[in-house]
């Protein structure tokens, strides 16, 4: 497949070598283009009348160029089609004209300071699109095929029809539809006592996070995190250099508050990072004893709870909990959402709110990093807020989800459950299984990738990283076709592994 330079007008470097004819400085130009990635294997040139007129030289000039690279081995020439960088460069030493300048650096002269490596395998943090005919079961994350895709397009279009200033710079702290719209929705649902005022949109709940550590966090701090957690959470958090991470442990009424406190006498915390509604990753829905515990800690000993409300609309047995902002009468807790569960991951909208001397500056580092975020879009999401299509489309998934979590229980203890262990969670979005002695997790998830089934080992979630019997298999965005399949292909893998 071809890839094409398009239809931006191609520019060379062709250097200060004036000894050499002016056909040879094109071809120096253009091989050392394809030889630093410039120019990719299979990228179409321009035409020899287009690129004389661009670099103002004689047709004639680029003909010679381009007859001197095919003899070199870095052009092909399609008939009818054009002239394209060779799809495999030439291994033979160049000759003279072409500088070692031109091949790519072995080693970078920059470097990062320690502690930003990207994660290298897609469990970690999942991305599509996926291999063909695989399936995921990570958790967290949802169907968009659910979503009411006409009634989202119309929004856009509306929003860009009437409102060309959207597409300029704007406020911010967020569109005041949405912060309004938003207000509305965390003070029905959530208990919260908001205003638009009190909101700071952000792109996606990370980001709420990251400014949060900017703010809050101070070199040197201690920051306490679930021993089981959100790594991407506990980075964002701690990015400040000499940021010592405690991890706190937790058990089946959440974080363990007892521990916490230990911690903290010991030497003093700075913040603590909480998901308390459905504990990320465990599903565990942090007790009422505990959350007051946790709050009066934090109020007497005055460090920051910061909490994660990632996924609040999906509980489907009994009521959902009412988040620790709504009850923090000390000032003391940053609460974190996002639309990225309810609506699509894809459009980045979270938001923070937070006491005001911290919301402020939070504002004012996200002015700095990002300046505003996607208006039209904050936009479109008013307009389904305000108009109920938001509300009708919770109303649906959680229906879906609901089913979806029930038959992915039943199947998963039909194929696995002589080898599978876990409590079927009140809300949420995936399980938390513990598989026996006689199915390694590390081998299993292996050979079930094999097999076009991926899910997350909880290695990926434990602070120190070891090696774990537990996994997280995740059920909302597959349909009960599609997760009999998955869990099929997830018992061949397990009677793979038993019969070697």
């Amino acid at each position: 497949m071809t890839r094409p330079v398009g239809a931006w007008r191609l520019q060379l470097r062709a250097g200060d070598a004036v000894e050499l004819p002016e056909f040879l400085r094109i071809a120096r130009a253009i091989a050392e283009d394809a030889r630093s990635g410039r120019l990719a294997p299979g990228a179409r040139l321009p035409g020899s009348r287009e690129l004389a007129d661009t670099l103002g030289v004689h047709r004639n000039t680029v003909l010679a160029a381009y007859r001197e690279l095919s003899v070199e081995g870095f052009l092909e020439t399609a008939r009818g089609r054009g002239t394209f960088i060779a799809s495999a460069l030439p291994e033979v030493k160049a000759k003279r004209w072409l500088p070692a300048s031109s091949q790519r650096p072995t080693r970078a002269r920059l470097a990062a300071r320690p502690g930003f490596d990207f994660p290298s395998t897609p469990a970690a943090i999942p991305f599509s699109p996926l291999p063909p005919r695989t399936l995921a079961l990570y958790g967290g994350l949802p169907d968009t095929r659910l979503l009411p895709h006409d009634a989202l397009a119309r929004a856009y279009r509306r929003a860009l029809r009437g409102r060309v200033d959207l597409l300029g710079y704007g406020d911010p702290q967020g569109e005041l539809r949405l912060r309004e719209a938003l207000a509305q929705m965390l003070r029905v649902t959530r208990g919260l006592s908001v205003r638009a005022d009190d909101l700071l949109i952000t792109r996606g709940s990370q980001m709420a996070l990251a400014l949060l550590g900017r703010v809050l966090i101070r070199p040197g701090d201690r920051v306490a995190v679930e021993a089981y957690g959100y790594q991407p959470a506990w980075r964002a958090l701690s990015e400040q250099q000499g940021v010592q991470r405690v991890p706190i442990a937790v058990d089946a009424e959440g974080l363990v508050v007892s521990e916490l406190a230990a911690a903290h006498a010991e030497r003093p915390v700075r913040a603590v990072y909480v998901t308390p509604h459905h504990q990320y990753p465990t599903t565990v829905t942090m007790s009422a004893a505990r959350r007051m515990e946790l709050l009066a800690l934090a109020r007497r000993e005055r460090f920051a709870v910061i909490e994660d409300d990632y996924d609040h609309e999906f509980h489907y047995d009994g009521r959902p909990v009412l988040p620790l902002a709504s009850a923090d009468d000390g000032g003391n807790v940053a609460y974190v959402g996002t639309l990225s569960k309810s609506v699509a991951p894809g459009l980045r909208v979270g938001y923070l709110v937070a006491p005001e001397p911290v919301r402020k500056a939070a504002l004012a580092a996200r002015f700095d990093l990002d300046r505003q975020g996607d208006r039209v879009s904050e936009h479109a999401l008013a307009e389904l807020i305000e108009d109920g299509e938001l509300q009708r489309h919770l109303w649906r998934t959680r229906r879906v989800y609901h089913a979806r979590r029930d038959h992915f229980v039943r199947a998963l203890r039909e194929q696995l459950g002589h080898q599978l262990t876990f409590e079927t969670p009140q809300g949420g979005m995936a399980l938390w299984v513990r598989a026996a002695r006689s199915l390694p997790i590390g081998a299993w998830h292996a050979e079930a990738a094999r097999r076009g089934v991926l899910f997350q080992p909880g290695q990926l979630f434990r602070y120190d990283g070891r090696e774990t019997q537990y996994a997280r298999l995740g059920y909302a965005a597959l349909d009960e076709g599609e997760q009999s399949t998955a869990i099929a292909r997830l018992g061949e893998a397990a009677a793979a592994l038993a019969g070697r």
